[in-house]
């Protein structure tokens, strides 16, 4: 019960008037301590303790929540209408409750009660400064999950490359510091902050996706420096619009990771506290979330180009592994729910050929353009089926036969193999193939790979060679450049094979696809060519990307000489460099049976099945 402030009581003493009439101190004393009493008894009942709000509301006001109730001819507090009598015996158990409770308080010692006033006074303000509403979290014990850090490789060169990866990492941090300290961004060439229209108003998003990074490397200075500006300076209470899936991914993610790896309990609160900002991009009527929201007033809205104000599968779809762990460490299932209804709309509706569209109306619950990609628009919505299986302990069958489907359709209609035997996924557009793949769908064979293990009618070794082929095709795209580093996309028509013919094709932005597949083929086969490969971009990233004040994203791959975009990515510390790190570390770092990464390659806990009620907010 909340602790109940005594009102001030003062008696301005005459001492000219002193008489023999006059009371002794000690009845005074005893007459103003039971006055206090009484006075914050009638307090307490009608302002502060737990459910008085509905007799003083009922006596005094007319609440609109009532009104409401009324006019829709609903009772909220009593299953059977009018029931009256009910309601009285209800409330006279209360209030009897409640005034037991009231006695217990106020035996307490003064002093007591003074120092668990102060105590309540500092916990609101502490609240109020740091932008939370004061709603409490659930106690945890945490408990970090094995691999949150591993050995050092046991191979001496592997050592050198992994502190190669590490010192990459470092000067990427050390620029962003020093150029563009508490902006979304760097701009290396430059050298001041940058930010992109996804995040609005935000700030901080390299801080937030990097920590992770630095934790994993064991860069503790800067992961307490980092973790000191998201105390002090992540701030989610502004009027500004953002990209729900971005926010959500590098944001939500990066928190949640944060939290995981070193307990640091303010990454939890800033995690939920973010995630509640979130939920109005659900209020549509089929419960598909809004691409964009307006994170003070809740308003949202689709992107205007996505087929007549359509949301995205690839955004919509990239939700769950986040929201889970969301309810997990916030005891409100409403994440959870969220992210179930869906699955619900998409399990309703008619998949062409078992494929699911890029578009869908959220107030029709109809597909919009027919268009399928692995790629940009689909990407991530494949992947976060297959690890939600995998983050549930493999408990959620309905994740796994989702995934299992959805990649046997994929299969079916877009694989195909070149001439040169280059196996590709292409895009769907009505019926009709694109032979083009773009550098965004090079993670499948990571994906594919991952969930190997667990392929239905003993398809493991089919899968894990389709993982292998789109690998190579992946590293094609790279080797057939003049830079060695791979092109937004790629295509296998007009005689060419993995080459970008377009202009707008032929940039690279340091993404982190074909890298990460490099990861996960490593992990699962241990065949060296998937470090040497890794180490070619290595290379390829310290000669044309690294500039004087970090790292950059080139304009044409196939030129001679980089033309830089001046921008460095926060998802190049969260994701690129983290998995070349992995690349040259030993298994033992985040080993998959613990951990499952989001698309940004935050690594999260599997969920452990719950052999009781009593262990429901333990993740491992």
């Amino acid at each position: 019960m909340p602790v109940v402030t005594l009102l001030p009581f003062t008696a301005t003493l005459n001492r000219k008037s002193a008489n023999t009439t006059s009371f002794r101190l000690s009845e005074k004393f005893i007459l103003l301590l039971v006055f206090s009493a009484f006075i914050t008894l009638c307090i307490g009942v009608l302002f502060f303790l737990p459910n008085s709000s509905k007799l003083f509301s009922g006596v005094f006001l007319r609440s609109s929540s009532v009104e409401t109730a009324t006019r829709t001819g609903t009772d909220r507090y009593s299953g059977v209408s009018g029931g009256n009598t009910d309601k009285t015996v209800k409330t006279k158990q209360e209030h009897d409750e409640l005034l037991i409770e009231a006695q217990g308080t106020l035996q307490k010692h003064p002093e007591d009660i003074k120092k668990d006033i102060k105590t309540e006074k500092d916990k609101v303000a502490q609240g109020l400064a740091k932008g939370w509403k004061g709603k409490n979290l659930p106690i945890i014990e945490y408990v970090r999950p094995p691999g949150a850090t591993g050995q050092e490789p046991s191979d001496p060169d592997m050592k050198q490359k992994r502190d190669k990866i590490k010192e990459m990492m470092q000067f990427a941090w050390d620029n962003y510091k020093r150029y563009a300290w508490g902006s979304n961004e760097l701009r290396p060439v430059s050298k001041q902050g940058h930010s992109s229209n996804l995040f609005g108003n935000l700030k901080g998003v390299t801080i937030v996706d990097a920590l992770d990074t630095l934790y994993i490397m064991e860069m503790e200075d800067e992961f307490e420096a980092a973790s000191d500006w998201v105390e002090k300076n992540l701030d989610f209470n502004m009027n500004t619009e953002i990209s729900v899936f971005e926010v959500n991914i590098r944001l939500v993610g990066g928190l949640l990771s944060a939290y995981y790896l070193s307990g640091k309990e303010v990454f939890r609160k800033k995690a939920v506290e973010l995630g509640e900002k979130l939920l109005p991009a659900f209020k549509t009527p089929t419960g598909i979330p809004w691409a964009l929201l307006n994170m003070k007033s809740g308003i949202g809205r689709n992107w205007p180009w996505a087929s007549g104000g359509s949301s995205i599968l690839a955004e919509y779809g990239t939700l769950h592994l986040e929201f889970m762990h969301l309810s997990k460490l916030s005891g409100n299932p409403v994440y959870a729910e969220k992210v179930m209804n869906i699955r619900k709309v998409l399990k309703r509706l008619e998949k062409p050929s078992g494929l699911y569209p890029n578009y869908l109306n959220p107030n029709s619950g109809h597909w919009g353009q027919h268009h399928v990609s692995v790629g940009g628009l689909g990407d991530s919505f494949y992947e976060y089926l297959l690890k939600a299986w995998l983050m549930s302990d493999k408990t959620d069958e309905e994740g796994k036969k989702l995934y299992y489907d959805a990649l046997q359709a994929i299969e079916k209609n877009l694989m195909r193999k070149s001439s040169g035997g280059l196996t590709y996924i292409a895009e769907w557009k009505g019926g009709l193939l694109e032979h083009k793949m773009g550098h965004l769908t090079c993670f499948a064979g990571g994906m594919i790979a991952l969930g190997a293990d667990g392929a239905p009618d003993q398809q493991t070794g089919h899968h894990m060679e389709l993982a292998a082929e789109i690998t190579r095709t992946c590293h094609e795209s790279y080797a057939r450049t003049n830079l060695k580093l791979g092109p937004e996309a790629f295509r296998f028509d007009g005689g060419v094979e993995a080459i970008a013919t377009r202009q707008n094709e032929k940039y690279f932005i340091l993404r982190p696809e074909v890298i990460e597949t490099y990861m996960y083929m490593w992990r699962f086969t241990h065949d060296p060519k998937y470090r040497q490969w890794g180490w070619e971009a290595v290379q390829a990233l310290e000669q044309h990307c690294r500039v004087e004040g970090g790292y950059s994203g080139v304009r044409d791959v196939y030129a001679s000489n980089p033309n830089h975009d001046d921008v460095q990515q926060s998802f190049y510390l969260a994701e690129t460099l983290k998995y070349l790190y992995m690349l040259f570390s030993e298994d033992d770092l985040l080993p998959f049976e613990h951990w499952v990464f989001n698309t940004e390659a935050h690594p999260l806990p599997v969920i452990r099945k719950e052999p009781n009620n009593n262990q429901a907010n333990e993740v491992e």
